[in-house]
């Protein structure tokens, strides 16, 4: 009879490979300083994009600032106003930091009953340069004004009116300019031919703009 030996298979192996204590401290090292590294790229990449979404979202305030300028100012009308105490104001009134004006085109989507002329004002108040205007063209005594920050961080917002000679002025009242008729309520643009719109802005230095005025009948 013959006898078969079975042979045993091992499957442990003869030897096991193991990291020393030195290769675990220099893989943790290399690992620590790629670690250290993607975070920095990581970190400037996401305050460079920061920083331009703050430089974006100021230009677009910048931009609509003077788009909000440009409108009032190219729509201006010929109306004069009741202020609250009962006294006529003319069309615009202008110094070298304020400007106060009459325009149309004051959209009325819901249908409101209310004028589509618009009184509105410019000035700057704690380095913020405000855009008001109010509800009614004759106000009552109890009519506040809505107000508006348009801007923030001016230093600077300087106005100058140019008339029909190209001669520059640092203030305009147009009943200083006009013979106006005191039986027509709606004073004829004659004079006044553009404003140049001056802004000293944090960050962004001095602008400078020029709106046409155009003749309203």
């Amino acid at each position: 009879m013959t006898h078969f030996k079975r042979k045993r298979i091992s499957i442990i192996p003869k030897t096991v490979q193991a990291f020393t204590l030195l290769e675990l401290l220099v893989a943790m090292t290399i690992f620590a300083v790629i670690a250290v590294m993607a975070y920095a790229g990581l970190n400037t990449i996401l305050m460079a994009r920061e920083q331009t979404d703050q430089q974006a979202a100021a230009l677009a305030r910048l931009l609509m600032a003077f788009t909000w300028l440009g409108r009032d100012i190219e729509q201006l009308i010929g109306r004069p106003i009741r202020d609250q105490y009962g006294d006529k104001q003319p069309m615009l009134q202008g110094t070298i930091s304020t400007l106060e004006l009459t325009r149309a085109g004051w959209h009325n989507p819901a249908q409101q009953k209310r004028s589509e002329l618009q009184r509105v004002a410019y000035y700057i108040e704690e380095n913020t340069l405000w855009r008001s205007y109010w509800r009614v063209l004759d106000r009552a005594q109890d009519s506040h004004p809505i107000k508006i920050d348009l801007l923030i961080d001016v230093n600077t917002f300087q106005l100058r009116y140019l008339d029909e000679n190209l001669r520059w002025h640092e203030q305009w009242r147009t009943d200083d300019f006009l013979n106006t008729n005191p039986n027509n309520n709606m004073e004829p643009i004659l004079k006044l031919k553009a404003i140049e719109v001056i802004l000293i802005v944090n960050g962004w230095g001095r602008i400078t703009r020029l709106f046409r005025v155009v003749n309203a009948e």
